[in-house]
């Protein structure tokens, strides 16, 4: 069988039968010409140089089939997908109650099946907190992971490949928890939620806890400002005058090395108005700020390497050895590119952070909005 990895996590395991079975459904659904080519059969048993080159085959050819925005998006692949994570870690179909976090620390518990996919979970929990259906899509469900000072660090956003009451449970550790939280960038978008008082008051909560986490950075002014206006219970100018501080609707990452400007370096990054912010702490101990735009990546990957023992189904991830890079080329001035690297577990969750801006900025080009999406 083979490892498929999540974020340097075991996913699911498939055989290369199961994988063959994919490709000739994605073939007969999307045409010969649409599929990429799939490492083909072998009449007698392979070495083991063999199974290690069909192995690097079968990564190709994943990667390819999950960037191709049709083939990636399709329900074959994702529903394959998930029933081998659920084959995988041995879980039933059966009812269970999966308890979902709110910004403020309140727990949702909804009542779903071990087989709902993450679109069925989020639904679960907006008919529970009564969000009306056409602001769901401003609201994503993230895994985190529960830190010793009461915040919480984001592993990632649960994607539609996945089951979460699996994709939580598996991983045998109460600090990793379901989190629900805004996923948009844009700050005018919040106008659309607070037409709703669910939606007012899951933004309100998310941004008092941005506050109380340094998320957002306030002044002494400010502070008394956004105080007295929590005692009045002015959620809507609360949020109003949030908007105009640094770092509203950012996501903040957990400290990590980059090679910018010079390799070695410390760093506090942050994903937000359409841009990766840096907080880099010199040799020298000096704070240096930089912000790199998305509009100005040319391209970005993420590397992984995953030791080749991969030790117990439930081991945790916190112990893995998993090395995650998250790089990206960037147009410093006319004519000079360069590639900046930032070394983190979290370098997935970036990558996304990445993506979602991108199609953002693309839905709103083209004049679409959140509510179809």
């Amino acid at each position: 069988a083979y490892n498929i990895h999540v974020n340097g996590v075991l996913h699911c395991r498939v055989r290369y039968s199961q994988l063959l079975g994919l490709h000739e459904q994605l073939r007969k659904e999307y045409g010969a010409n649409v599929v990429p080519a799939f490492p083909p059969k072998k009449i007698f048993t392979l070495t083991p140089a063999e199974v290690e080159q069909r192995r690097e085959q079968l990564e190709k050819y994943m990667q390819a089939v999950w960037q191709d925005p049709t083939l990636g998006g399709s329900e074959t692949f994702n529903s394959f997908l998930r029933k081998a994570q659920q084959e995988t870690q041995q879980i039933p179909t059966e009812e269970v109650m999966l308890e979902v976090l709110l910004s403020n620390g309140q727990k949702v518990k909804v009542t779903i099946l071990t087989s709902d996919q993450t679109e069925d979970v989020l639904e679960a929990v907006a008919s529970k907190l009564d969000l009306p259906d056409d602001l769901v899509g401003y609201f994503s469900l993230f895994l985190v992971r529960e830190t010793t000072d009461g915040g919480f660090s984001f592993v990632r956003k649960l994607q539609e490949f996945e089951l979460p009451y699996v994709s939580v449970t598996s991983l045998h550790n109460p600090e990793f928890r379901i989190i629900l939280r805004k996923s948009y960038w844009d700050s005018s978008y919040d106008d659309d939620v607070m037409e709703h008082r669910v939606g007012l008051n899951l933004l309100y909560a998310q941004t008092v806890s941005d506050i109380e986490h340094g998320w957002i950075l306030v002044n002494k002014e400010q502070h008394r400002q956004l105080k007295s206006l929590q005692e009045k219970v002015s959620k809507k100018e609360f949020i109003r005058l949030a908007q105009t501080l640094k770092y509203y609707g950012y996501l903040k990452f957990d400290p990590c090395i980059t090679d910018f400007p010079e390799k070695g370096c410390h760093v506090v990054v942050s994903a937000g108005n359409n841009e990766l912010n840096f907080q880099v702490r010199l040799p020298n101990e000096q704070i240096k700020e930089g912000s790199f735009k998305v509009t100005r990546m040319r391209c970005w990957r993420v590397t992984s390497s995953v030791p080749m023992n991969n030790g117990p189904a439930g081991s945790s991830p916190g112990k893995s050895e998993v090395k995650l890079e998250l790089a990206f080329e960037y147009l410093m001035s006319k004519d000079r590119l360069q590639w900046v690297t930032i070394t983190s577990p979290q370098a997935i969750m970036l990558s996304i952070c990445l993506q979602s801006m991108v199609d953002e900025l693309m839905v709103k080009k083209s004049g679409g909005s959140i509510r179809k999406v």
